[in-house]
């Protein structure tokens, strides 16, 4: 075992310099990785931002498109084989129907490469012609990457993190119920595993539409063909003192270290250690609208997440990535059409302070990061209306629940993101002088012009920032 993992280790360095060299002297590549938590429409960010970058005419703010040093945009086939090809004519279709909806949420990783012809800058840019870059765009949920901080923990120690942290939410009695009067060092029981399990999974997807964004173990949400496996019928049921074997306890500690080498590490070997830029999708507004509780889980989330591009910190990632990093970190809080251009500083602020200990982070690792608020696709127009003798600045689009037109006016998100963070970090159950609404939008119907990509909010400048330097 031990000579197998040092030449899979050996052909994985060699093919990465083989990378390397094709990359320098030939057709650069970027690998971008998009991920995002619950709702945070990675979907519709990954098929607009390729339609952009194919009709470039909204795209002002990526400094190539504007200069025209973009010849053109044309899909090829992905470099990688085993995995599933992200459906962009599909979800395209989709949004630019006469009756546009929502695509359908991709739930495992897919990938699909976008090649653009480029004009080089520069002194020499007279006597070179245009060039081929390729983006690699790869999809994948945002749940897997917060698994990468089970690794670091023993079975113990996540058990107890997560019991406490849960005990008191309405959505987890169920399973704290169950998990109570299970006893950790009765002799195991499949039975019993499989209804912890059950539970728990059941609650772990409440608290996603809940707006909680700690929702680890990743796979038990979007299980696939491990479905019904034993890596995955564990949940936390922490033992005082020693464990004995054929207990539940020891089960339960097996099949967590199972997850651990045979789920959480292949992702990160086989695809996370090859990605150079990131994208983290954040429905910041949907958290805001759920209270405090949500707030601070999401602000712990986006610090765990950032524990990925620490190769220092866990010794499984040091040896995987050997001096690789993501070099361009961004955070987005989407669904920004959903706020009158008004509060778009006031959304980004937010994100820039939910993100602060996570960008941090990264910063000191050597990457470099962004906050924006953003829309992948803009729903709504904005209007301003009379209400009372005030004057309120709304949003005016398809309801997506009873597809009636309606001005929607969400509340006044505060000037300072303190007034936020500060109840959320201290604990408190709801916002005391706010009240932040979310209405859900259908897509519009769009007209576009020859050599425009659909409606947008910054996603030119989230573009430029990901990879402008390299066009």
């Amino acid at each position: 075992m031990v000579i197998s993992a040092i030449a899979d280790s050996l052909t994985r360095q060699v093919e990465a310099v083989g990378d390397t060299l094709s990359e320098t002297f030939f057709e650069p590549v970027i690998r971008l990785g998009v991920t995002g938590l619950a709702r945070s429409g990675k979907t519709v960010f990954i098929t607009s931002l390729i339609a952009n970058l194919m009709d470039r005419g909204r795209m002002p703010q990526l400094v190539a498109a504007a200069d025209g040093r973009i010849s053109a945009a044309y899909l090829q086939p992905q470099p990688d084989d085993t995995i599933a090809r992200f459906d962009f004519e599909t979800h395209l279709a989709a949004l630019t129907a006469p009756a546009p909806h929502w695509p359908d949420s991709t739930r495992t990783i897919s990938e699909l490469r976008l090649s653009l012809r480029v004009r080089p800058t520069g002194l020499l840019s007279g006597l070179q012609g245009p060039r081929t870059v390729h983006l690699d765009i790869v999809d994948y949920p945002g749940e897997w990457l917060l698994d990468l901080g089970l690794l670091d923990k023993t079975y113990d120690q996540w058990s107890t993190d997560v019991l406490a942290r849960i005990d008191k939410r309405a959505c987890a009695q169920g399973f704290m119920e169950r998990a109570r009067a299970a006893d950790p060092a009765a002799a195991f029981d499949e039975p019993l595993a499989q209804d912890l399990a059950k539970r728990f999974t059941a609650y772990l997807n409440d608290a996603r539409k809940a707006g909680f964004s700690d929702c680890t173990p990743g796979r038990f949400l979007l299980p696939g063909d491990l479905a019904g496996s034993p890596v995955l019928t564990f949940a936390p049921v922490p033992l005082l003192g020693a464990s004995r074997r054929g207990s539940l306890h020891r089960e339960m500690e097996r099949r967590f270290e199972a997850y651990k080498s045979r789920v959480v590490k292949p992702f990160f070997r086989d695809h996370f250690a090859r990605i150079d830029r990131q994208v983290v999708l954040v429905d910041a507004l949907g958290a805001i609208h759920s209270g405090p509780e949500a707030v601070e889980d999401m602000r712990r989330a986006m610090a765990d997440i950032l524990s990925a591009f620490r190769p220092g910190r866990n010794a499984f990632l040091s040896r995987l990535l050997m001096g690789h990093r993501v070099e361009r970190i961004l955070f987005a809080a989407t669904k920004a059409d959903h706020l009158h251009h008004t509060q778009h500083t006031r959304l980004s602020a937010i994100m820039e302070a939910l993100t602060r200990e996570a960008r941090d982070r990264a910063d000191f690792a050597g990457a470099h990061t962004q906050a924006l608020a953003i829309a992948s696709l803009r729903a709504t127009v904005e209007e301003t209306l009379d209400h009372d003798g005030k004057t309120l600045d709304c949003v005016r689009g398809t309801l997506l629940d009873s597809g009636k037109r309606a001005a929607f006016y969400p509340g006044e998100l505060p000037e300072d993101p303190a007034r936020l963070l500060s109840p959320a970090r201290s604990g408190a159950q709801k916002w005391l002088d706010g009240d932040y609404a979310v209405m859900n939008f259908a897509p519009a119907p769009l007209v576009l012009k020859p050599g425009e990509g659909p409606p947008h909010i910054r996603l030119d400048r989230a573009a430029q920032f990901l990879i402008g330097d390299k066009l």
